[in-house]
């Protein structure tokens, strides 16, 4: 037995899963020496604590259910073009490619507005004006305008995908 095997064996999973892991952490750890030398860290604390409880009680509820309808819709539309001659295929071990190309770009763009939320949202402008003597204004149009790309990016993936498929299938 080589050690790969007996240490992924043990661990649960490859080496370099431990290492980035790592790596996170002495990340996360560096960031939170900086928010609390700067002095920011009660206001810090509010934040991160109101962004986990909001995401757990109210938005991983909401993109659970968008993702279920989402599928859901997806694969009521396959049933219904399906004729009874035809055998029925065997259901997909992956989701429909057209579910991922509307998760990606709302999962960056969720991201986005989580982080720069008070940015976004105008909720930092006095001190954002006294450090850097600008306003937030920009950021919502910047974030809006980020989003329409994401998206705009993902349907175009998603039209040529399905192009190039349909003259792999010819």
């Amino acid at each position: 037995m080589n050690g790969h095997s007996r240490w992924a064996r043990i661990y649960g999973a490859p080496l370099w899963h431990l290492l980035a892991l790592a790596l996170c952490f002495l990340v996360a750890g560096y960031a939170t020496i900086r928010v609390v030398d700067v002095g920011i860290w009660p206001g810090f604390l509010v934040w991160f604590v109101g962004a986990v409880i909001f995401h757990d009680l109210v938005l991983f509820p909401v993109y659970s259910a968008a993702d279920f309808a989402a599928r859901s819709s997806t694969a009521l539309t396959r049933r219904r073009g399906r004729t009874a001659a035809r055998p029925r295929p065997r259901p997909p071990r992956r989701p429909p490619a057209l579910i991922n190309h509307l998760r990606v770009p709302t999962a960056f763009s969720g991201l986005l507005l989580l982080v720069w939320s008070p940015l976004i949202l105008r909720g930092a402008e006095p001190n954002y004006r006294a450090a850097v003597a600008l306003s937030t204004m920009p950021y919502l149009t910047r974030w809006i305008a980020v989003t329409l790309v994401l998206f705009a990016a993902s349907a175009l993936l998603y039209v040529l995908r399905r192009l190039l498929a349909g003259r792999a299938g010819r």
